[in-house]
């Protein structure tokens, strides 16, 4: 699966979910995307939940973002470093990420870096609309940000 096919997919499970749920304020929104609440009602929205697995060992994950939105990436690349494509970035280069780096490729390794499953990272950033948060996580070569 391409980065973008993951984040279009992901962006309509959360749409759908998000609909559902117009009758609570901001404030229970985002207590709703508990870990815990999640893989109960919608086993479906993260892989991790059959295992009843967390993507980071923290006692209050939140999944309202799943992904970060300073995460930065591009299926045709960012860039070329020596033989490599780099094809995905951290926007803010937290201390925790890390590069994955294969013969001819570079990504983001953010399996360190609980950052968006904070819950006062998902108050700043917060809107029903996650493609609106995470806008400016597609790139191009020429552009780094849209």
């Amino acid at each position: 699966m391409t980065y973008i096919e993951w984040f279009e997919s992901h962006a309509a499970k959360h749409e759908a979910i998000i609909c559902t749920l117009t009758h609570l304020s901001d404030e229970e929104v985002i207590k709703y995307f508990i870990f815990e609440n999640m893989k109960e009602k919608y086993p479906d929205f993260c892989p991790l939940y059959a295992d009843d697995k967390k993507c980071h060992e923290m006692e209050e994950l939140n999944c309202y973002f799943c992904a970060c939105n300073h995460f930065r990436f591009s299926d045709e690349g960012l860039s070329k470093e020596g033989a490599r494509t780099r094809y995905s970035l951290c926007h803010i280069n937290a201390k925790e990420s890390q590069d994955f780096i294969s013969d001819d490729a570079i990504h983001l390794d953010c399996s360190n870096c609980e950052i968006p499953h904070k819950k006062s990272v998902i108050e700043k950033y917060f809107s029903r609309d996650w493609r609106k948060i995470m806008d400016r996580t597609i790139c191009t070569i020429d552009n780094k940000e849209n």
